[in-house]
């Protein structure tokens, strides 16, 4: 049975001192591993009594810390700005192995439902594929362009796979999803979400926006793209949080969402298990969370969160919900209403 948003709490508010860009959560526990904008990885145990983060040692990252996966129960992969990839033993905290990835920026790092594959996606318009245990580069295959049509550099923000594994999903800038097959890294569809993109040719001359979260429904059927609507003043992120829902395998366009209550940007999206609702979130100063039914498009329920949300994690019965972002970590749960009074007890008090 899937979750009630609309029994959504926030039951922690937990302190950072630095901007948190990605997270994993280890299975069946409160313990996070985020990656910041210090450079460095970092665990906490949200669920102790007085939370406080680790650092991870030895020599790290040089830049943002934007991606990061746990491939066993011991160990992490990150990904940052910097190019790299690193293996971390998380009991000791240390790198076990670096691998130069990309030339650019490295935006997103996934791992597939099987723990065996995980995939980067780069400003280098770039997706690849890593042996999860060796780090070996299995194939790398693009369908972005490196220029927008307004002569801009464009970046490759997200990257997802479906939950069984067999597909990939890739979004730049200008709003162009590809599907691949994972296995064959053979190109199976495309759709497209320009709504996502801005070009300002008056005042600034500048590009923004682009396809910043996607999600696979349960079954594979739809896909997921978020982001930020047209924007007015580009130098804010003054425009509806926006999602698209696509029926990829037909090639239509489902639902076309504004969000009218949070102008914002979406950076994070997540079906539910059951594939009832999709769980939005992201920011632009505050964040939010928002559900949205599936079927309908109409939203469930929606909350604002105390800071800019990079990325969620759910646990394993989807009843709470990990964010980080903005100098917090948010723990939410979804409470259910205490069972009715037995009539008998009540008579007897």
């Amino acid at each position: 049975m899937a979750s009630d948003p609309t029994k959504l709490q926030k039951t922690k508010d937990i302190g950072i001192p630095s901007i948190a860009m990605c997270v994993a959560r280890v299975p069946n526990s409160g313990r996070l591993i985020f990656g910041s904008s210090d450079f460095k990885l970092h665990e906490i145990d949200v669920f102790a009594e007085k939370p406080q983060p680790t650092t991870f040692g030895g020599e790290g990252h040089q830049s943002y810390v934007t991606g990061v996966v746990l491939t066993a129960p011991n160990i992490a992969v990150s990904a940052s700005y910097d190019g790299q990839l690193i293996w971390w033993d998380i009991e000791k905290r240390e790198p076990t192995r670096k691998v130069k990835a990309h030339e650019l920026w490295i935006r997103r790092l996934v791992i597939s439902p099987d723990g065996k594959t995980i995939s980067s996606v780069a400003d280098d318009m770039q997706c690849k594929l890593w042996n999860a245990e060796t780090g070996e580069m299995l194939r790398q295959f693009s369908d972005h362009k490196p220029i927008t049509p307004h002569d801009f550099p464009s970046m490759l923000h997200a990257v997802t796979f479906s939950a069984d594994g067999k597909f990939i999903a890739t979004g730049d800038k200008v709003g162009h999803v590809a599907i691949w097959e994972t296995t064959s890294g053979s190109k199976v569809a495309t759709v497209e979400a320009p709504g996502l993109y801005t070009w300002d040719p008056k005042q600034r001359r500048h590009s923004i926006g682009g396809i910043r979260a996607l999600a696979f429904s349960p079954d594979n059927k739809l896909i997921a793209v978020g982001g930020i609507g047209q924007i007015g003043n580009i130098d804010h992120l003054d425009a509806p949080a926006r999602i698209e829902i696509f029926d990829w395998q037909k090639g239509e366009r489902k639902h076309e969402l504004n969000n009218d209550k949070f102008k914002a940007l979406v950076e994070d999206l997540v079906f539910d298990p059951s594939g009832q609702w999709l769980l939005s979130s992201g920011g632009a100063g505050d964040g939010f969370v928002t559900f949205t039914n599936v079927e309908t498009g109409k939203t469930i329920h929606q909350d604002k969160l105390p800071m800019h949300v990079h990325q969620l994690a759910l646990n394993e019965s989807s009843d709470t919900l990990f964010a980080v972002g903005h100098h917090k970590i948010v723990v939410c749960e979804f409470k259910a209403d205490p069972p009715p009074a037995d009539p008998a007890e009540a008579a007897k008090s």
